[in-house]
C-alpha cells in the first residue's frame, strides 16, 4: 500500500539482449576494466555506480601528496601502452605533455591521478553513475545473471528501476574506512571531532581549530595528515600527538627486488600456496603496503627540525608501539584515550580535543551485493569466497557465467590486490578469460625473483626438489 507522501513505484526497464559484462562499482579498478573493454569489438558492457560521479579519496587529496606508484601504473598502460585512455593520452588532451616532460616526475600527485580518472570516467559511454545495484541472481533457465538496479535522481532518490541480464559480472565495490571498536562510539558522536582520515579535508578547518589533536595510525595517510596539521600549527604550540601500533614509523619497502612482490609472478606464486600459508604471510608483509613513503618521513623530520632552529622543541609527541584499549568522552568536548605501550607493558591516559583515525580500510564484504548467489559460492575454511587465478569466484558448476572480483582477493592473491600497479594486468586477465581469446597478450615472466622452487620434479617436504637449469638437487631428510 502506498502512503500519502510516498512516491509511486518507478517503472521497471529490462533490455532484451543480454550483456557480455556488467560491472558493479566504478572505482579505479572497474574503471580500468571499462577502459580496456571499450576498444574491443563485440563486448557489450555496462558499469553501474551509486555515486553521481567519479571521486577517488577526495578527503585525502592533500596539497603535494603523491601516489606511491609511478604514473605508468595508470588504468591501462601496463597491459596496453597504446591505449587511448592512458595517463599520457590524458596529458596530451590537456596540452600538458611538455610541462610533464620537463617536470621529470615519475610519481604524480594524487589530485592529478584523480583528475585523470575523472577524465576517463566522463568519456566512457559504458559507465552509468547514479545507478545503485540492488541484487544479483543466477537465472538457470536463461543461463544468465540477473542484475537489478535503481536509477537515482540528483538528490539520490529512486527515479526508475531496471534489470539487465549478463553473461559475466565484475564486482569492484572497493574498501570502506575502518574504525577500531574502542573508537566507534566516539566516531558516531558529533560533539567531539573523531574523524577517519578518509574524510580529513572535509573537517580540516574544524580539526585545526582544536586545542590539541591526536593522529592514530602509522601508515601513509597518518603521516600525511600529521605533516599537514604540523605545517599549519604555531611554532612551539603545535599540540599534536601521533600514535601508532607498529614498533616504528617505518618506511615502505621500496627496494627494487622488494617491489617484485607487486608483480604478476608473485601473485601467481602466492595463489599457489596452501590457504594456511597465505593467511600467515599477509600480516607479516605490512611494510610492503602499510609503511610510509621515505620522502614523507623526510618531510616530517625536516618540518620538526626547522622548529628547533631558535631553541626549544616542537610540542609534538610521536609514539609508536601504542594501542588504544578504550576511549571515552570527558564532559562533552574532549576525548580520553586509554593507551597501552605494547613493549613496556605500561598504561596511560591521553586527553585530546580531536582525533584523526588513520586506521586504514577493509574490503567491503561481497555478501551484500552477491547475497542472491550465496548458495552457489564455494568458500574456504574461513568462510571466505574461493577465487581462482583468473579472479573469478569459484561457483557451483551449474553456473556457467563468471563473477570476477577486483580488490576483494587479498586472501587468495596477496598484497598486490589493492595495488594500482596491478590494475591493468588484472583487467586484461579478466578480459582475456571472459572472451576466451587474448585481446591483451600478457608476458609470461615479470620478475627477476623466482619465488619458489620450480621444475617438473619439485616436491614438498622431503625428496627430490625440482630441476634447476638441468641440475637435479637432492634434498636429504
Amino acid at each position: 500500500m502506498t502512503g500519502q507522501n510516498d512516491k509511486p513505484a518507478p517503472p521497471l526497464t529490462t533490455p532484451e539482449e543480454p550483456r557480455d559484462l556488467v560491472g558493479i562499482g566504478i572505482g579505479p579498478f572497474n574503471l580500468s576494466l571499462a577502459a580496456l573493454a571499450q576498444p574491443l569489438a563485440g563486448i557489450d558492457a555496462a558499469f553501474y555506480e551509486q555515486r553521481p560521479a567519479f571521486h577517488w579519496h577526495p578527503g585525502l587529496l592533500i596539497d603535494g601528496a603523491s601516489l606511491q606508484v609511478p604514473f605508468l601504473a595508470d588504468l591501462v598502460t601496463l597491459a596496453d601502452p597504446a591505449n587511448p585512455w592512458s595517463f599520457l593520452s590524458y596529458l596530451k588532451t590537456r596540452e600538458r605533455l611538455f610541462p610533464f616532460y620537463f617536470a621529470e616526475r615519475f610519481h604524480i600527485q594524487r589530485a592529478e591521478y584523480d583528475a585523470y580518472c575523472r577524465w576517463v570516467s566522463e568519456n566512457l559511454p559504458a559507465l552509468h553513475f547514479g545507478h545503485q545495484v540492488d541484487a544479483v541472481r543466477w537465472n538457470p533457465e536463461r543461463d544468465l545473471f540477473e542484475v537489478d538496479f535503481t536509477q537515482l535522481d540528483a538528490e539520490g532518490e529512486a527515479e526508475a528501476l531496471g534489470r539487465t541480464y549478463t553473461k559475466n559480472v565484475a564486482v569492484g565495490v572497493g574498501t570502506a574506512p575502518h574504525v577500531p571498536e574502542p573508537l566507534k562510539p566516539l566516531a558516531d558522536a558529533p560533539a567531539v571531532p573523531v574523524i577517519h582520515s578518509a574524510d580529513y579535508l572535509l573537517h580540516r578547518d574544524r580539526l585545526l581549530a582544536a586545542d590539541h589533536i591526536t593522529v592514530i595510525g602509522s601508515g601513509q595517510s597518518g603521516a600525511e595528515v600529521f605533516l599537514d596539521l604540523l605545517k599549519h600549527r604555531p611554532v612551539g604550540a603545535e599540540k599534536i600527538h601521533w600514535l601508532a601500533r607498529t614498533e616504528a614509523f617505518a618506511p615502505m619497502e621500496y627496494s627494487k627486488l622488494g617491489l617484485e612482490h607487486f608483480t604478476p609472478d608473485y601473485t601467481r606464486y602466492f595463489h599457489s600456496l596452501p590457504e594456511t600459508v597465505r593467511d600467515g604471510l599477509v600480516p607479516h608483509q605490512w611494510q610492503l603496503h602499510k609503511g610510509i613513503d621515505a620522502d614523507t618521513i623526510a618531510a616530517i623530520h625536516d618540518e620538526l627540525y626547522q622548529r628547533t632552529l631558535h631553541g626549544g622543541w616542537p610540542d609534538a609527541v610521536l609514539t609508536p608501539g601504542v594501542c588504544v584499549r578504550t576511549a571515552g568522552r570527558v564532559a562533552t568536548t574532549r576525548v580520553e584515550l586509554h593507551l597501552e605501550h605494547l613493549q613496556q607493558g605500561t598504561r596511560s591516559r591521553l586527553t585530546t580535543d580531536a582525533v584523526v583515525l588513520a586506521t586504514g580500510y577493509r574490503e567491503r564484504p561481497l555478501d551484500k551485493v552477491l547475497g542472491g548467489l550465496d548458495a552457489y559460492i564455494r568458500r574456504d575454511s574461513s568462510e571466505r569466497p574461493r577465487i581462482d587465478e583468473q579472479y573469478r569466484l569459484v561457483l557451483d558448476p551449474s553456473v556457467t557465467g563468471g563473477v570476477y572480483v577486483q580488490n576483494a582477493e587479498r586472501h587468495t592473491h596477496g598484497v598486490g590486490a589493492p595495488d594500482l600497479g596491478l590494475a591493468a594486468w588484472r583487467s586484461a586477465t579478466i578480459l582475456n578469460t571472459l572472451t576466451g581469446t587474448s585481446p591483451y597478450p600478457l608476458p609470461q615472466r615479470t620478475a627477476f625473483t623466482s619465488f619458489g622452487l620450480q621444475g617438473p620434479q619439485a616436491r614438498t617436504a622431503t625428496g627430490l626438489i625440482g630441476e634447476q637449469r638441468g641440475n637435479l638437487v637432492p634434498l636429504k631428510s
